[in-house]
């Protein structure tokens, strides 16, 4: 049976407060409000929980961040890890039309090529080819292994889309008068699943926002969501701004760059030694302790070294100097550079927000004791470092790696860097392939092209009424799973 969604639109409910655990659950996430909305291929937080909610792909990411059937009921991985076999569902595009492999194989193919040219394309060029084996079969061959594969086709830039709908697991109804998401989840018949006769009764929908953090958690402690999501390093300090927000916040454990690009390689940051100065000056345990966050994971490195399945290098790149040791060297060649005419000055881009500032006093006190100042550069001014906090799509060392790829120009780079990775791409060994990834690593570490903090911060708000939130390692948390029972 095929669900028509202009009735499904009539069911939405139009509440946008707090639910207290029935109606709709009324959620805002951290970003401007116009970013709700976007269209593109890289999407702000916002964007990204309604593309995936509204555009499902092959595969999607359940409340606990792990891979679940979303287009493909079931698959099969061949024993070389070079091909995925995909059976799909027998599920529709909105307007009916059964969706086929041959439809999915465009989908992948047209994303892919929407992609290129941005760190998501880099991910996905181990894709070889893609087929269609018969009507509900699909194929996507790989040049070499990537266990990581289908976490990255559960990606929301990679969901479906015809003629400018997806084909769920929600329907989006938006309102013209307020910049709102309306999500309904679509019943089990339209998505090529087992009826459930209760389904109007247990299927809550989402009103969805996107907020400023300070205007997210005041909403929150007044009482008119149930969940705010997407708060950063940035804004942390905002994140217990109200007697409701006590016991409410949750961290994830996020995985993914926390740290600063080097943008320019002129002055004190014109050689390597003196950019890794800075970075030896850092007390990274102590930075973190300001904000008072608990189990945040500090690097020293790109690549964190258990994302190896041997980790090549020790926790701590400086073999267990004390910071005053540390600083002892930074500080000497910081003097040996300065001189007449040059300035131990740096230039910081910074988010705006309390953490930022927090995060600014604590770089200008580590770096002040080695003889650097420290000045934040103004919104589109130029800096000389700009401080970049990602979340992994996936956990090997090759999506650390493609985030400095020379392509991006994001930032310094190193172009043997790219050269062994894009080298890996095509090694069907797994040892020989690691290996690759670690040389790849420590060409960007010799470059010096980053100082690395450690793991970004992800929190969120929860109230005890809403059901079928995880914190997980990838920070994205499912619109749908909100909408369903829990049994």
């Amino acid at each position: 049976m095929r669900f028509s969604l202009s009735l499904l639109a009539a069911l939405i409910l139009s509440s946008c407060g707090s639910s207290g655990g029935e109606g709709p659950v009324s959620v805002a996430i951290i970003g401007s409000p116009e970013s709700l909305f976007q269209q593109g291929i890289r999407l702000a937080p916002p964007a990204q929980h309604v593309r995936a909610a509204t555009h499902e792909g092959l595969v999607a990411l359940d409340q606990a961040g792990q891979v679940v059937p979303a287009i493909a009921e079931r698959w099969i991985v061949t024993e070389d890890g070079l091909s995925y076999i995909f059976r799909l569902r027998d599920s529709a595009w909105p307007d009916g039309a059964e969706i086929t492999a041959v439809d999915v194989r465009q989908q992948l193919r047209d994303a892919i090529a929407r992609v290129r040219g941005t760190s998501l394309g880099l991910d996905l060029a181990a894709v070889q080819d893609i087929r269609a084996m018969t009507g509900r079969v699909v194929e996507v061959r790989l040049t070499a292994p990537m266990p990581d594969f289908l976490r990255l086709l559960a990606q929301p830039e990679l969901g479906f889309i015809k003629n400018g709908s997806g084909a769920g697991p929600m329907a989006l109804s938006r309102d013209e008068a307020e910049p709102i998401a309306r999500l309904s989840a679509l019943p089990p018949e339209a998505r090529g699943l087992p009826a459930r006769e209760d389904w109007e009764a247990v299927a809550r929908p989402v009103a969805v926002r996107a907020l400023s953090a300070n205007k997210a958690v005041a909403a929150f402690s007044g009482g008119e969501v149930d969940l705010v999501l997407g708060g950063s390093i940035a804004d942390f300090p905002q994140a217990e701004a109200g007697p409701l927000s006590r016991g409410t916040i949750q961290v994830d454990p996020a995985i993914g760059l926390l740290g600063l690009m080097v943008r320019s390689e002129t002055g004190l940051l014109a050689e390597p030694a003196l950019r890794e100065a800075l970075s030896m000056a850092i007390d990274r345990s102590a930075l973190i302790q300001s904000f008072g966050l608990s189990g945040w994971r500090e690097s020293s490195w790109i690549v964190p070294p258990e994302n190896y399945t041997t980790p090549p290098y020790g926790e701590d790149r400086w073999n267990g100097a004390s910071i005053a040791e540390r600083r002892e060297v930074a500080a000497g060649r910081v003097r040996a550079w300065a001189g007449p005419g040059r300035e131990a000055v740096v230039r910081v881009a910074l988010p705006q927000g309390p953490g930022s500032d927090l995060l600014l006093r604590q770089l200008a006190e580590a770096w002040g004791a080695i003889g650097v100042a420290v000045r934040r550069a103004a919104p589109g001014q130029a800096a000389d470092l700009e401080l970049r906090d990602t979340l992994a799509r996936y956990s090997s060392p090759r999506w650390y790696l493609n985030q400095f790829h020379c392509g991006l120009k994001s930032g310094l780079c190193a172009p043997r860097a790219d050269a062994l990775v894009r080298q890996s791409l095509t090694e069907r060994d797994a040892g020989r392939r690691e290996q690759l990834l670690i040389d790849a690593h420590a060409a960007l570490v010799e470059r010096e092209v980053y100082i690395p903090l450690g793991a970004p911060v992800r929190w969120s708000l929860v109230r005890a009424s809403i059901r079928n939130y995880l914190p997980n390692a990838w920070g994205m948390h499912p619109l749908f799973a909100l909408s369903q029972p829990t049994t």
